[in-house]
């Protein structure tokens, strides 16, 4: 029995990714249970490496469906591509979930950038992000990583597994042009404006310079109420309904 065998049986039972370290240690305490030869008993993460390279070349040379390639949490079998067509077949129901420019865009931007706060992606993006963020979370491709240490702890996004799994890489360095792109300036969000005296409203001001002198500070508790202002667009009035990025770039464009 050799490694390469064992290593194949192991990578094609597991129903999860297998690293190299967990093959190994299950090669040596099974090799000394069954007091198996010296050679399997040493088994090391080296062995197991160059065995799984020893497996895909001999995949390559009779032609197999399949290849042992490693993810981000350890290795698996995977069918090639050129068979998806006929294994896609054996799941009509699944169909292939497709995500939206703007989803990409977000999407790049976070694997890019992370950890990344939602205000960040915004000011690069310059439109809202709500929805597309709440659909990249449903998919499983970005989790919250954390709290940002800024004003009003906002959450971080980074991310996830699944996004690894997708994308068929290990890790975030394995996407094209990784480091320059991390260096690349992006704008920033605008930081809120620290709140002044000059900054009250007229009669909080007044108020508080009066109350300041020692005077009285009178309340008039029967006045009226200040109608809200309607604002208009080209004589039409704007109803006031909340109006995401994207509708809003759509609404913009109409007018040009």
């Amino acid at each position: 029995m050799t490694l390469n065998k064992i290593v194949e049986a192991l990578i094609f039972a597991s129903l999860d990714p297998l690293s190299t370290k967990a093959i190994a240690k299950i090669v040596r305490r099974i090799a000394a249970r069954e007091e198996a030869s010296e050679e399997l008993q040493a088994t090391k993460k080296k062995h197991v490496e160059a065995a799984l390279l020893e497996l895909n070349e001999e995949y390559e040379r009779n032609g197999s469906p399949f290849l042992a390639e490693e993810r981000s949490t350890g290795w698996k079998l995977y069918t090639r591509a050129e068979f998806g067509s006929y294994v896609r077949e054996l799941y009509p129901g699944q169909k292939v979930a497709r995500l939206s420019p703007p989803a990409l865009e977000t999407l790049a931007i976070i694997a890019y950038r992370q950890p990344i706060t939602r205000a960040a992606i915004e000011a690069v993006r310059g439109v809202n992000v709500d929805g597309v963020m709440q659909t990249l979370v449903d998919r499983g491709l970005i989790s919250i990583s954390g709290r940002a240490d800024l004003p009003g702890r906002p959450l971080l996004y980074e991310t996830s597994g699944a996004f690894l799994e997708h994308f068929g890489i290990k890790g975030v360095d394995e996407l094209p042009n990784a480091v320059e792109l991390r260096q690349v300036p992006l704008p920033q969000p605008e930081e809120p404006a620290e709140v002044t005296e000059e900054q009250l409203p007229l009669g909080e001001a007044d108020d508080a310079q009066t109350a300041g002198e020692g005077d009285p500070v009178s309340t008039d508790e029967t006045a009226p109420a200040e109608e809200p202002v309607e604002e208009e667009a080209d004589g039409e009035e704007v109803a006031g309904e909340e109006v995401d990025g994207e509708s809003l770039r759509g609404r913009a464009k109409g007018f040009m």
